[in-house]
């Protein structure tokens, strides 16, 4: 991951810091020198304009990057995962698929390196690259195969208890920024500078891909135990979570309803890790002309490349495939898969001089 970058009006000046951390494929991508690609590198901040945005081909261009980072790289979810110390529920009056799911929880919570070392974390920061490719809109339920060109990007992940979390992702050009203050969740693009979409903090779901072990057990310790599967050659035991009816009413808004969302993880029987992670929800919308539509996603991340950071047990690789389905009165079927393959290139933990300041929303956005 590159950065840095040259200063190229004095040889002997600092080097500029980049904000978001570029996988150096995507630097390199940029010109056939370091002169040429940091030139093209500031020809493109400066194009970064609304009238130059709101042209036509920019900014089908944009919306289409944006719409990937949307469904990809930052969404959310349901559940206000509670990040407490102390992971654990009695398993009183429980029912036997409840106790073997909290059972489960407590072999993932040694197996990422124990109650201890997890307590121990209250603030990190992640870096990392992305690169993400989708296929066109196909009518019907033809199987889709992923092709087309594959964008490049890298990002940086603040977090800090409780419920303070950033994310700023840069791919291909696009640049889409999200967060919580503790109090309200947003997200809004480079080109867009209302929020895409607010509400109550909950977790990104980029921190239960392997990367945050405590949110992971909080969110599963009230899961049910439904059955075995073999991920990767590896046994799991699958563990599943559904969303409540209240907490589905409270997200829901007055032109849309969230029919359901279902979690699953997939916790492997010899290592206690997560192997894979999946949901899955369902939107019913209603359009001004009366119309029901249903938008179903699907998302399946696998993890992989466990490492210890400072005695925490975290995934470093992975990927993700999402699945969008669209259907409703007088519409045709129409579905779209997308694929993320993600690297994360440094993990450190207790940042020190993160304040809960440095997770305020930016100040022109309509909260």
């Amino acid at each position: 991951m590159r950065k840095l970058c040259p200063n190229i009006d004095r040889e002997d000046g600092l080097e500029t810091v980049l904000e978001i951390p570029i996988p150096e494929e995507m630097y390199t991508n940029m010109g056939s020198n370091a002169e040429l690609r940091w030139q093209n590198m500031l020809t493109w901040m400066r194009a970064q304009t609304s009238d130059k945005l709101s042209q036509p081909v920019i900014a089908a261009r944009i919306n289409e990057l944006r719409f990937l980072l949307y469904m990809v790289g930052s969404p959310l979810i349901p559940l206000q995962v509670q990040v407490g110390h102390s992971v654990h529920k009695p398993v009183k009056d429980c029912s036997i698929q409840a106790s073997t799911a909290k059972y489960i929880v407590q072999q993932y919570i040694a197996a990422t390196g124990g109650q201890a070392a997890l307590n121990a974390v209250h603030s990190m920061c992640v870096t990392g690259e992305v690169k993400i490719k989708a296929s066109e809109f196909h009518e019907g339920e033809q199987t889709i195969n992923v092709k087309g060109s594959e964008e490049t990007g890298g990002f940086v992940l603040w977090q800090k208890d409780p419920d303070l979390w950033m994310l700023e992702l840069l791919v291909s050009g696009c640049k889409m920024i999200c967060g919580s203050n503790g109090k309200i969740s947003w997200r809004h693009s480079s080109n867009q500078r209302k929020p895409i979409s607010k509400g109550p903090p909950r977790p990104l779901r980029r921190f239960l891909q392997g990367l945050d072990p405590r949110s992971t057990a909080n969110l599963f310790i009230d899961a049910t135990c439904i059955g075995e599967k073999l991920i990767k050659d590896e046994d799991c035991f699958i563990l599943k979570l559904e969303t409540s009816p209240a907490i589905r009413e409270a997200q829901s808004g007055p032109n849309y309803e969230i029919i359901h969302h279902t979690m699953w993880g997939y916790f492997s029987q010899r290592s206690g890790l997560l192997i894979q992670f999946e949901d899955s929800r369902l939107i019913g919308l209603r359009t001004k002309d009366g119309e029901d539509i249903f938008w179903e996603t699907s998302a399946e991340s696998i993890m992989d490349d466990y490492r210890y950071v400072d005695g925490v047990n975290i995934a470093h690789s992975g990927q993700t495939r999402v699945t969008v389905f669209r259907y409703g009165e007088q519409s045709a079927n129409h579905k779209r898969e997308m694929e993320e393959h993600w690297k994360i290139d440094e993990v450190d933990f207790n940042i020190w001089g993160l304040t809960t300041e440095q997770f305020l929303p930016p100040s022109d956005l309509e909260l």
